[in-house]
């Protein structure tokens, strides 16, 4: 590590190995500095730096080579669809506090090559449009040439894909136009962002041989790049800015195949319309899981590789119906036709919204719930109830409803009843309560007469009842 000082008029170069300042400039010339250490017995070490103006050279070009800050991420999309979920991800916090308005959260970026670090901002505006004034105090025009663009979908709801990212392009494309910014400035980075795309190359391939387009062999500088022209539904709507759409809960997939009866084609359907969206706007691709972890390094790698130009080793993967990835500059109109090639039911020209159709909502009935009342205040409602009800009637309560006559006519023994009363004397030293008790064994008796004379029909046979000594006998 290389320190230059400035010492009056002249430059003086120190060498950390240790502590510098334990070594000793024994001379100098103007290609020449010989160092030597403070406390060794000889007088030259050996450390010999030639070629001075090499060395300015290499620390003028390590000064350079740390990581630049003040680059930002501004993160786009309908509430719900796990934004801030997604950066604290790529923030390693597992425990965070959604916010409201404009977020503010940051993950770190780390070169081991310099060893050296900064921190990417990343903005998160609130899913409700009445929000989206306060994209003023993450992106103005100094900083929107460091500035990514996230558009964060939901693809549990893919019914909601296409109008979502239309909705949150056109608020970004609203708030650039309104930053005032040079036109010479915003050409030049729509032109960054055309470049960028026609010279995409695939990782590890041959550039030269690439079908889309050709690059410049390394080390000729002086031969200018040739590229071939954008498609025609390519880069039509240039934001000057870089633009990622990341399909979030991916892994939803399969209850949408269970729930909704969707099928391969239908997923490929809506990939085929979201990469037509990603072309016009050069936007690169990411199907995500926080849930399951899925594409987050990835995604973390391209974010670095567009802010801080990180080499890029990754290809685009189209397999996997939940973890696609398409970089910008990869795709183009005949390699979505693919797509097509699989479906069976489905036409490319059907409408999006014919074909992924909303479900219909459901009502949710809430049952009232019923709580339990307070003993003490039950108790008191039942004895003021009971209060206001007359008093019941000593002995046995009385039938007083009228009872139509069915079957044999009951006969009436009104002399028996009498009989039955009069042979039941009151014994000396009886209180009323003993009254009380004899009158509801009379009726007793006077019930069982009843019944012995219903059953015996009429005819003459009617028992008569013989009083002997306070007794009676049924004959």
């Amino acid at each position: 590590i290389y320190i230059l000082e400035e010492e009056g008029s002249f430059a003086r170069l120190s060498v950390c190995l240790g502590n510098y300042k334990s070594y000793q400039v024994l001379g100098r010339s103007a290609s020449v500095m010989i160092f030597r250490h403070a406390g060794a017995r000889y007088n030259v070490s050996g450390i010999i730096f030639s070629c001075r103006s090499s060395i300015l050279s290499e620390v003028s070009t390590r000064s350079r080579s740390k990581l630049p800050s003040g680059k930002n991420a501004l993160i786009l999309g309908d509430t719900g669809t796990g934004k801030t979920t997604l950066i604290a991800k790529l923030q390693g916090v597992e425990e965070y506090v959604k916010g409201r308005g404009l977020e503010y959260l940051y993950f770190n970026v780390h070169d081991d090559d310099i060893d050296d670090h900064a921190m990417c901002n990343a903005w998160i505006l609130d899913g409700d449009l009445y929000h989206k004034g306060l994209q003023k105090f993450a992106v103005c025009g100094e900083n929107l040439a460091d500035t990514m663009a996230l558009l964060v979908v939901d693809m549990s709801r893919p019914w909601l894909v296409l109008d979502s990212l239309q909705k949150w392009a056109s608020v970004l494309r609203e708030h650039i136009d309104k930053l005032r910014v040079n036109p010479e400035t915003l050409r030049d980075l729509e032109q960054r962002l055309v470049r960028q795309f026609q010279e995409y190359t695939e990782p590890g391939g041959d550039h030269s041989a690439s079908p889309q387009r050709r690059n410049p062999v390394a080390g000729d500088a002086e031969e200018e790049c040739v590229v071939l022209p954008l498609g025609d539904n390519t880069l039509t709507h240039n934001l000057g800015v870089p633009v990622m759409v990341v399909c979030t809960k991916c892994d939803t997939f399969g209850s949408l195949e269970k729930d909704h009866d969707y099928r391969e084609e239908h997923f490929d359907f809506i990939q085929s319309h979201i990469r037509h969206f990603c072309l016009q706007y050069g936007a690169a691709l990411l199907y995500t899981s926080t849930k399951e972890n899925k594409n987050i390094d990835l995604l973390y790698k391209y974010l670095v590789h567009r802010l801080y130009g990180f080499p890029f080793d990754l290809s685009a993967q189209v397999v996997e119906k939940d973890s696609v990835f398409i970089p910008s500059g990869w795709d183009n109109e005949k390699k979505v036709a693919i797509l097509y090639e699989n479906f069976q039911s489905l036409k490319k020209e059907d409408k999006f919204e014919e074909v992924i159709i909303q479900p219909p909502v459901r009502k949710v009935v809430h049952e009232k719930e019923l709580g339990a009342e307070d003993d003490q205040v039950f108790l008191l409602k039942f004895q003021t109830l009971l209060s206001k009800q007359p008093p019941a009637a000593a002995g046995r309560p009385v039938d007083t409803t009228n009872r139509a006559p069915t079957g044999s006519p009951r006969v009436s023994n009104r002399s028996a009843t009498a009989n039955v009363a009069n042979v039941m004397p009151m014994q000396p030293g009886t209180s009323n309560s003993g009254q009380t008790s004899e009158g509801v064994l009379a009726n007793f008796f006077n019930s069982l007469l009843s019944k012995k004379s219903v059953e015996g029909g009429g005819g003459g046979n009617t028992p008569r009842t013989v009083r002997k000594s306070g007794v009676v006998y049924l004959q």
